[in-house]
């Protein structure tokens, strides 16, 4: 479900009109030196947010049925909840700065 919700994210961004989703134009200035690696290090901090997204919904789906196992209630509703917020700031990050820097 994670996955579909993250795909669909995907193609939200992608069909969203080029002026959302490109960079900033600088201007007439150049790339300072070392903005290719800042960009890797982007995409790696990218990726590893979106492992953890990933590895919370899975913790909280264990806790969820160790505690229904139990006979618990379903308090760890708010956890999943702050999870898929997680989940949806992280498929949105370019896209919100984007909106608050132009």
């Amino acid at each position: 479900m994670l996955h579909d919700v993250l795909i669909a994210a995907g193609d939200a961004v992608n069909a969203a009109p080029a002026h959302l989703v490109e960079v900033v134009n600088p201007g007439q200035g150049a790339e300072p030196p070392g903005a290719s690696k800042l960009k890797s290090i982007l995409g790696w901090v990218a990726w590893i947010v979106l492992g953890l997204c990933v590895m919370g919904v899975l913790v909280v789906a264990g806790r969820m049925a160790i505690s229904h196992q139990r006979g618990q209630g379903g308090e760890h509703a708010t956890g999943l909840a702050y999870v898929l917020g997680a989940c949806i700031l992280v498929g949105a990050a370019s896209a919100l700065v984007n909106a608050l820097v132009v």
